[in-house]
């Protein structure tokens, strides 16, 4: 069984002793599960079909019209005569909210954006999806309970997609460029004179390079998508974490049990990983979730900008943009609001908790 050291106990005590950061870190690992599961929770398609006695899974597979007596290549469940058609030999069962973060909805009662559920009457509220004549209910799932945007997508989708796709853009970024900077801070550190002056220069000049003007001449020639915007920022962002571990490695290269590792023959490479790295990572693992933020915070700020991910995608930035220019709506500003800074309050508040967790001189009295 795995078991931790003494000094992680008691680092770890010391994280549960924040509460402020130790619910901040559950409440945001929850949020991010929820959202994984976005697909089952916000979709225009059912989880489960049974059509004359046959199962299916229309969210894990595609299924054609001609199936259930059409003639198109994909199946719409949301049209009249599909569902229908599917009711009247078997059953559906959808997921809570009937859109997808890019589905228009055609039967708004109002011009989009439109307003959210609850500030209508029942009968605004409820989209006229199509139904079994013996079945008119108004059903919740066609509610679009935050409103919708400017293109009548529902709110809540578009918002619990584009979570995913920052968040999971971040912490990507941050766990690339955080191994990229630590062995680069590791190596100037350790091995200083001639490597550490030269890798600095290095640095210093790489550094120097706009990166979004480099985004914005790209954009100009190809269209950026979430691989291509994570490998140029990754190319960008390797520095942060540069000079904290070299100073780090500067300090403990001449500690006595490193001198006391090299007497006894130990290579450097076994010096580094295994003798000073798990010293200089404390310093940066209290550092990651503000990179973290941060790294959330620029996908944001380049889909605002419209140098981001391709129109149409699951984003938190464009949505900030469509606040912006429908102030006649403000729901849609105030959802990206209290999303993103509950986001980034959590990630904070993390932080705070791991530094102190952190900290040799942070005691439980």
């Amino acid at each position: 069984m795995f078991a931790l050291s003494p000094l992680n106990q008691r680092r770890a005590a010391l994280f549960r002793k924040n509460a402020r950061g130790f619910w901040s870190l559950w409440i945001f690992i929850g949020m991010f599960v929820l959202s994984l599961l976005a697909p089952v929770i916000a979709n225009d398609r059912p989880f489960l079909v049974s059509y004359k006695s046959e199962l299916l899974f229309p969210l894990w597979k595609e299924y054609p019209e001609s199936k259930f007596g059409g003639f198109l290549a994909k199946t719409n469940y949301r049209d009249p005569a599909n569902f229908d058609e599917i009711n009247s030999n078997g059953w559906m069962l959808w997921p809570p909210i009937r859109y997808s973060y890019n589905n228009e909805n055609a039967e708004l009662p109002t011009p989009a954006p439109s307003r959210p559920a609850f500030l209508m009457s029942r009968d605004q509220a409820c989209v006229k999806f199509p139904l079994k004549a013996q079945d008119p209910g108004c059903i919740a799932g066609n509610m679009n309970w935050l409103g919708t945007d400017d293109q009548g997508r529902d709110l809540i989708a578009r918002l619990l997609y584009g979570f995913r796709v920052s968040v999971a853009f971040g912490l990507l970024l941050t766990a690339i460029s955080s191994v990229i900077g630590i062995a680069a801070g590791a190596v100037q550190g350790y091995f200083g004179g001639w490597t550490d002056l030269l890798m600095q220069r290095f640095i210093d000049v790489w550094q120097s390079v706009p990166t979004l003007y480099l985004l914005i001449i790209l954009s100009a020639f190809i269209q950026p998508n979430f691989w291509l915007l994570l490998i140029i920022l990754v190319l960008f962002s390797w520095t942060h974490l540069v000079h904290l571990i070299r100073a780090e490695f500067l300090r403990a290269r001449n500690f006595e049990y490193v001198r006391a590792a090299k007497a006894m023959g130990l290579s450097d490479s076994k010096i580094i990983f295994r003798h000073v790295l798990p010293n200089a990572m404390v310093s940066a693992v209290t550092f990651m979730p503000f990179i973290v933020a941060g790294s959330v915070t620029v996908l944001t700020s380049l889909d605002y900008l419209g140098f981001g991910l391709p129109p149409g995608s699951a984003s938190l930035g464009e949505l900030v943009k469509q606040g912006k220019d429908n102030l006649q709506a403000p729901w849609i500003g105030m959802g990206i609001f209290f999303l993103s800074s509950l986001m980034l309050v959590l990630l904070i508040f993390i932080g705070e908790a791991a530094r102190d967790a952190l900290d040799p001189r942070k005691t439980f009295t």
